[in-house]
């Protein structure tokens, strides 16, 4: 049956480690008819874990597509790594899924990853249906795990087997329950609006290995998913990069709209040499690839994951980011060797950020943790035969305000001019940079605020403490002032830098710059004997119990430099028998900040790439001015208070 006369959807099956995601893939092809024969994890001949490092851990750690029909469906699956250390690389994939399929352990319930990507899901707006495995084990556990799911995730998660169906929907949405009482129906279509919307969550039971319930539930997913809409004109979103053995760039993308044909050009001067259709670790290639498909493409170059090709659309910005750096041992490699290695790995993973120190002669990684850095060190020596090791653990900090302030920015070196104004705020925690333009056209012409804004955007903004990224700050442009003359782009680049520090060093004068360090969210299960010790222990490492706790499990969160390596100690005083998962929790205020600042002696003065003085010009020569005296020395007067007046005037 062709393509277009069947309903394509794709998916992602997404798991914490050991749930059965991947078996659950297997189970799925088998069922359809797409397997002669189930391989097994354990037995390392699953269709989708190709990888030789995939058969050896026993655990997914690339992403992999999979193509199977189920009547009239045509269904890509995704499936993802489990291991939180390995999440980066399913956030990339959420950006072109149509559904998500959850897998929950019916032994392990819920954990704190899976509270992660549950969050994930919803900051993606995914709609999900949830498949608990493993329910063989205990039969009688499906009502216990899902008044788990109710309470943990969401209330609205719905078991699509019950009898009460119906009714458990109808629950969902006030007027739909009116509708509910008095016909005893939902039409199928409301409830197919219901789950894209995320309103409702189908739930289903069985057991991926023993192929229970694997029936019902592809009947299920079959029949309550809708596929999208798509424009006509071509649009893409890319979320993988990889290099196969033969050292080819593949670039995977899902076409979210028109369609694609080799030969077409859809990145400036790049044409399509052949377009790809990956099943496992075999491929397929097509002449056309149509709205709603995924594709591999060889030979590009310039891509990443998430970005976005075609009109109107936003590239995806990954909220999850590494904590920690580590240091390479090149043990006698070279050096130009190893980077260049490192940067094709770099290329497929970009949160690896991988940095060149000329100061210190060493080479950086960030990394997620001690399982990524143990798989990090065997790609290199498998594929580029690189005997390496990663030493010297370092904390990725990160810089906040905590008050407002009106920073200023002059650039006027002989035959150049502009002043730039930007009102910095406190953003809320984890929000990140936000950028806004409140400059009158009066003030400055749309073309030069369109600069200013891209500027901002496009830098990475370090603070003034320890010159580590600055987040959570809202930075709105107030005004400045050009040249017909003598302003040329790259003018405003400058001032925009000079701006942000400049005003950052205001702060920090009074002491209203913050350093953030990373936490962990942590669930630590001992012995009731062990409980006093493991307290003590959250307690040196200025951890922080939550007020609720249950019986022989602490959770809470804590400074991930006081705990990253503390699962060893808990192995050691538990004879093997305690558990310790962390997750991220995000960035806090730092716990020995003037250790910190102390230590790193960052001197924002120095860092001339960041630097916060302005150049002004007299006598027909450039000359710098402190950041201090630029209040005095600048050419506009101060925004934000007129700013803040005629606030007030409009409200009243």
């Amino acid at each position: 049956m062709p393509i277009n006369s069947l309903k394509h959807i794709v998916t992602g099956i997404i798991a914490n480690v050991d749930a059965g995601k991947t078996t659950l893939s297997e189970a799925l092809l088998y069922q359809t008819g797409n397997l002669r024969s189930l391989g097994r994890v354990d037995n390392g001949n699953t269709f989708l874990d190709t990888d030789q490092l995939e058969k050896k851990r026993g655990i997914t750690i690339f992403s992999h597509q999979a193509n199977l029909e189920y009547n009239d469906l045509s269904l890509t699956i995704l499936d993802t790594p489990g291991h939180v250390d390995f999440v980066t690389q399913t956030e990339q994939v959420l950006s072109v899924l149509d559904y998500a399929i959850l897998v929950i352990s019916a032994t392990d319930g819920i954990t704190s990853h899976t509270r992660s990507l549950w969050n994930l899901l919803k900051h993606y707006h995914i709609p999900v249906f949830i498949f608990v495995n493993k329910i063989d084990i205990n039969t009688n556990m499906a009502s216990q795990i899902l008044s788990q799911l109710k309470s943990e995730l969401d209330e609205s998660i719905i078991d699509f087997s019950s009898d009460n169906m119906l009714e458990d929907i109808a629950m969902c949405d006030e007027s739909l329950f009116e509708d509910y009482l008095q016909t005893n129906a939902i039409p199928d279509e409301k409830i197919l609006s219901l789950i894209s919307d995320r309103v409702v969550f189908p739930c289903y039971f069985g057991s991926a290995l023993k192929l229970d319930g694997i029936d019902e539930f592809l009947q299920g997913f079959n029949h309550w998913t809708q596929e999208p809409h798509y424009p006509n004109n071509f649009q893409a979103k890319i979320f993988k990069i990889s290099h196969n053995d033969k050292g080819e760039r593949l670039t995977w993308l899902r076409i979210l709209g028109g369609s694609l044909k080799p030969r077409e050009e859809i990145l400036p001067e790049q044409k399509i040499s052949q377009i790809r259709v990956y099943n496992g670790e075999k491929f397929s290639t097509y002449p056309t690839v149509n709205a709603g498909q995924v594709c591999t493409i060889p030979g590009l170059v310039n891509t990443y994951p998430g970005l976005s090709i075609g009109e109107n659309q936003i590239d995806t910005i990954p909220t999850i980011t590494p904590v920690l750096s580590y240091a390479l041992d090149l043990n006698g490699n070279d050096i130009q060797t190893c980077l260049k290695a490192l940067h094709e790995l770099e290329d497929e993973d970009p949160k690896l950020h991988v940095t060149w120190s000329e100061h210190l002669k060493e080479i950086s990684v960030q990394i997620m943790g001690e399982i990524q850095l143990e798989i990090l060190e065997q790609i290199l020596l498998d594929r580029y035969n690189l005997n390496v090791t990663f030493t010297k653990v370092n904390i990725l900090y990160k810089e906040t305000i905590t008050n407002s302030i009106e920073g200023v920015g002059h650039f006027e070196p002989l035959r150049h001019y502009s002043e730039v104004h930007l009102l910095l705020e406190p953003g809320k925690r984890g929000s990140g940079l936000q950028f806004e333009n409140q400059c009158s056209l009066e003030v400055l012409d749309k073309n030069w605020q369109h600069q200013i804004i891209s500027n901002l955007k496009a830098k990475e903004h370090l603070g003034v403490l320890t010159g580590s990224p600055l987040t959570d700050v809202k930075i709105t442009l107030l005004g400045g002032k050009a040249s017909n003359v003598h302003t040329v782009g790259g003018d405003f680049r400058q001032a925009c830098s000079r701006a942000v520090r400049q005003g950052l060093m205001m702060l920090k004068e009074n002491n209203d710059c913050q350093l953030l360090e990373p936490w962990y969210r942590f669930k630590l299960k001992v012995d009731r004997t062990q409980i006093g010790r493991a307290i003590n222990d959250i307690q040196r490492m200025h951890g922080t119990l939550d007020e609720q706790q249950v019986d022989g499990v602490l959770t809470g969160i804590a400074p991930v430099s006081e705990m990253y390596n503390y699962a060893t100690n808990v192995r050691a005083y538990t004879h093997g028998n305690g558990t310790l998962e962390l997750e991220i929790a995000g960035y806090y205020p730092c716990h020995n900040s003037t250790d910190i600042v102390s230590q790193q002696n960052y001197d924002p003065v120095s860092d001339l790439e960041n630097t916060p003085q302005s150049v002004f010009c007299a006598h027909g020569a450039g000359y710098t001015v402190d950041w201090k005296d630029v209040p005095t020395t600048m050419h506009c007067e101060y925004f934000w208070n007129e700013l803040a007046k005629s606030e007030v005037r409009r409200k009243g």
